[in-house]
């Protein structure tokens, strides 16, 4: 092909065209994925924005609401920093003409639920002109109960359950199964009971005594709040104590609650204060992030080094 062979300033310019297509995708690619980038950033500003936390609005006398829901467990969102923390926020505000607690729990860790309790003693002693009224929903049992016990009075739906005033610990044995595969257990310790209600190990039963009597100091203090919290309300019947569970009509004729009544009852009837203002914390989008991952991680070394749990519930 020579200079003057026209086709080199075809092959020529179809070789820029290209080039410059080529260079038009990759810009087209870069505006895309900066588009993108910038579309992520707007979208983690927005939520953060509106994940926000906000004190209430009390802008007059009202209610104040406190929410304890589910599990009360380090972690979950009934723990005891998060309700206690709600709780000195509803008693410090001067608008505040009474506490409902909403309690929605099937129970949890002791730990939390006595020291939810302890909290609600100490604010009602350093506040004593407002008062703290629980309410519960469908389940209050157990360590949700616990806490329960620490208001100026319970109120309840006749169908609410409620009760379970016990300790229990769970564990699980697999020996039979294990000489079934001919699998051997292997464990080293240093210290004697370090291995204690080792579920791979035939059941020890100086372990268990000691265990037993460890629960029966944990529901000592469990009977010793309720009848703190309840006193002279509570009738004497020898099942209160002895983790069975009664519904909420029932638990009044045991003393175990006052009155039937829900949160907009309370606040009207009984606070006086209609305007209900909720103080529960809730928690934000990197708080649940790292709760999962924390507790995952938390979960899996307690395992690892307990291989038990004990709860209230």
């Amino acid at each position: 092909m020579t200079d003057n062979d026209p086709r080199w300033e075809r092959e020529l310019v179809a070789k820029l065209a290209g080039a410059g297509l080529i260079e038009q995708r990759r810009a087209r690619r870069w505006g895309i994925f900066f588009k993108l980038l910038g579309f992520a950033y707007l979208t983690v500003v927005l939520l953060l924005l509106l994940d926000w936390k906000q004190g209430p609005s009390t802008s007059g006398k009202h209610t104040a609401l406190v929410d304890i829901s589910g599990i009360i467990a380090p972690g979950a969102d009934a723990n005891a920093e998060r309700v206690n923390a709600a709780l000195q926020a509803a008693f410090k505000d001067s608008n505040t003409q009474g506490v409902v607690l909403r309690v929605n729990s099937p129970g949890g860790s002791p730990v939390q639920a006595q020291t939810i309790y302890a909290e609600i003693r100490r604010l009602r002693k350093l506040h004593p002109e407002i008062p703290l009224y629980a309410v519960i929903e469908d389940i209050c049992a157990s360590g949700g109960y616990y806490v329960a016990v620490s208001a100026d009075k319970i109120y309840v739906s006749p169908s609410s359950i409620i009760g379970s005033i016990g300790v229990r610990m769970d564990s699980f044995g697999v020996t039979g199964l294990m000489e079934k595969l001919g699998v051997e257990r292997r464990l080293l310790t240093a210290g004697e009971n370090k291995g204690m209600l080792d579920p791979f190990l035939p059941e020890n039963p100086n372990d268990k005594a000691h265990m037993q009597t460890l629960l029966r100091e944990v529901h000592q203090q469990f009977i010793g709040a309720v009848q703190e919290g309840r006193g002279k309300r509570l009738k004497d019947n020898p099942d209160i104590f002895t983790g069975l569970i009664w519904t909420g009509q029932t638990g009044i004729q045991m003393g175990l609650a006052d009155a039937l009544g829900g949160v907009d009852y309370v606040a009207r009837e009984v606070i006086k204060a209609e305007d209900i203002v909720d103080y529960t914390q809730k928690e934000s989008i990197t708080e649940k992030f790292a709760r999962r991952v924390g507790a995952s991680a938390a979960h899996s070394l307690g395992a690892m080094v307990l291989g038990r749990s004990y709860a209230l519930r």
